[in-house]
């Protein structure tokens, strides 16, 4: 739904001027939040020559509860006199012309990132494919490691875990990575992600030569899927997973969420 919402403030007598200024700039911060959040569309001043300069704010919300909420947690709330007028559509709106198809006005909810787990791996010795049709094909082990999380925890079973990589001319890393997992309780996860390290051409050249490298100078990121068998563990299943990660000089570490 669509507010307009007038605004005339009235600052308290002898208010310090130090916080009304505070106010003013953390009303400003507030906002932008708003802007942001897709609140706040548009914001008006009205001149009335007997009454002064007012206000006007075009909010959207999902109702006047959430917006009472908005309006209520603003910094100059106390000291405001508020009227909210809703807006209902018309068939006339420019916006909407009838030949338009009608287009969904709900907003999405942002997604969330929940940690599932840290894997701390060691690196076997990498097995040098060579150049092919599609770049310079490595086959690099996980020879072991530990992972850990809020409800997860366990170790990674060596022997059933690699990155497959193809390397760019440029020194992109490409990863086809899949390993499996062992939890504290006997369940087995087999984890596949799609991969991509890319940075500038020296910090590359550095993680290539088997440096240790700051994680910020670079990008290393993946998409990754979950399987189990295990039944109380089945929301890995239907899971979206995303890692960040970080190339050490003798292992590799894989920050997993849970996108919701």
């Amino acid at each position: 739904m669509e507010f307009l919402v007038e605004f005339e403030i009235e600052v308290p007598d002898g208010t310090p001027e130090s916080e009304v200024s505070d106010r003013k700039r953390a009303e400003a911060v507030a906002a932008a939040r708003l802007v942001e959040d897709g609140h706040l569309v548009r914001v008006w001043t009205r001149h009335v020559p007997s009454e002064g300069t007012t206000v006007l704010g075009l909010y959207r919300a999902e109702g006047e509860t959430e917006l009472d909420r908005l309006l209520g947690a603003l910094p100059l709330f106390e000291w405001m006199n508020v009227t909210v007028t809703p807006l209902g559509p018309h068939p006339n709106d420019p916006a909407n012309p009838p030949a338009t198809p009608a287009v969904m006005t709900d907003r999405l909810p942002a997604p969330r990132l929940t940690p599932v787990y840290r894997l701390e791996a060691a690196l076997g010795e990498p097995l040098d494919v060579g150049e092919t049709a599609h770049g310079r094909r490595r086959i690099v082990p996980l020879a072991g490691g530990t992972f850990t999380g809020p409800e997860l925890s366990g170790t990674l079973v060596p022997g059933a875990s690699a990155d497959w990589q193809t390397i760019l001319p440029d020194g992109t890393a490409l990863g086809d990575i899949r390993y499996t997992l062992r939890t504290d309780s006997g369940d087995l996860l087999y984890v596949q992600s799609r991969g991509v390290r890319h940075g500038p051409a020296a910090v590359l050249a550095r993680l290539g030569r088997g440096e240790d490298v700051n994680a910020g100078e670079y990008t290393f990121r993946t998409s990754t899927q979950i399987e189990t068998a295990a039944r109380d563990l089945d929301w890995l299943n239907k899971g979206v997973f995303i890692a960040v990660a970080a190339r050490a000089a003798a292992g590799v570490i894989y920050d997993t969420y849970l996108v919701e």
